[in-house]
Parts: structure tokens; sequence; C-alpha cells
């Protein structure tokens, strides 16, 4: 499993099919790379640029100088994660990433952010299979502390999650949405 073809698992997560056997090996081996490299970014101060170095080890992309985090940042695998410019992660943000997390320009995710790409196969006997969905922030999205998103979803550019939120259901750009399950507030003020 040493040799990880990045581009083909990033394929067959983009897939959307449910995910079984040599697969949950291959996603093995890259939650224990992400764990070494997360164990590296958490335990240690760490200037912004070796902050950006790391995380572009992380998630196997060239990450922009602009990016910006707070450990201690948590994730289960990494190589599915693309951040934009001017990206802000603040402390203790957990991504499951397999299944695609996408963050555009200018996006702020505030602090214990939590981004849930994977669901599992509802059949007890088939429980451990997994089924990834992407997650798609658009460009200048603030995500309030302690918001949950989970899988298949997309935020619109400009909008806001509120803090605590849990994001069910696509967001539209410019608006507002808060509440368990988020349920929208009204459009941004422009």
């Amino acid at each position: 499993m040493k040799n990880i073809d990045i581009e083909n698992f990033r394929k067959v997560m983009k897939s959307g099919k449910l995910i079984e056997g040599e697969m949950l090996l291959v996603l093995n081996e890259l939650s224990q790379q992400a764990l070494k490299i997360t164990m590296e970014i958490n335990n240690k101060y760490h200037t912004p640029e070796e902050i950006v170095e790391l995380f572009s080890k992380l998630t196997a992309q060239k990450i922009d100088p602009s990016f910006r985090l707070f450990p201690p940042f948590h994730t289960d695998c990494g190589k599915n994660i693309k951040v934009g410019k001017n990206v802000f992660i603040n402390a203790c943000c957990k991504f499951q990433d397999q299944g695609g997390i996408t963050i555009g320009d200018g996006v702020l995710i505030g602090h214990d952010v939590t981004l849930a790409t994977l669901n599992h196969d509802e059949r007890p006997e088939h429980r451990q299979n997994i089924i990834p969905k992407p997650i798609k922030i658009g460009n200048n999205v603030w995500v309030g502390s302690n918001a949950t998103i989970l899988q298949g979803i997309t935020i619109g550019d400009g909008a806001i999650i509120g803090a605590n939120a849990v994001v069910t259901h696509d967001v539209p750009e410019n608006t507002i949405v808060a509440g368990v399950p988020a349920k929208v507030i009204r459009k941004v003020q422009l």
C-alpha cells in the first residue's frame, strides 16, 4: 500500500459509490499518513510558512501562501482537501475529507467546525462500508464556531453559517443559515 495513486483515489471517492474491500485498506493507509502529519502540525509551534508547507504535504497539493491555520487541526485523510486563497481555519476543526472538501477563496472557518463527507451503509452486516459525497464551500463564506456541515452539501458564495448550526441542505449564495437543522434566517446585507 506504500505507493498509493492519489489521483485514482480521488476519482474513486468522487464517484459517490459504496466504498468497500481493498479501497478501505487504502483509506486506512491514508489515515495513518494524515495522523503523522497532523501530529506534527498540532504538537509544536510552526511559523505560518511552515504550516503552509505541512498542509501542502497533508493534502498532496500546493497550498497558497495566504493560507492560515490555527492548530490543532484534525483530519482522517487529508488527500481530498482543496483550499483556495486567503483561507483561514481556526483551532480545533475536524475534516473528514475522504469524500472531498473544496474550500473557495476568502473563506473563514471558525473554531471547532466539523466537515463530514462520509456516511455508512445502513445495513448492519455492511455497516463498515462507506458512502462518500463531497462538501463544496464557495468563495467568501463564513462558517461559525462549532458548526457541522454534512456530506453532499454545497455552500454558495458569500453565505454565513451560524455558530452551532448543523447544515443538512445546500445553502444558497449570500444567505445566512442557523439552527439544528440549519434553516434560512435571511439574505446577507450587501
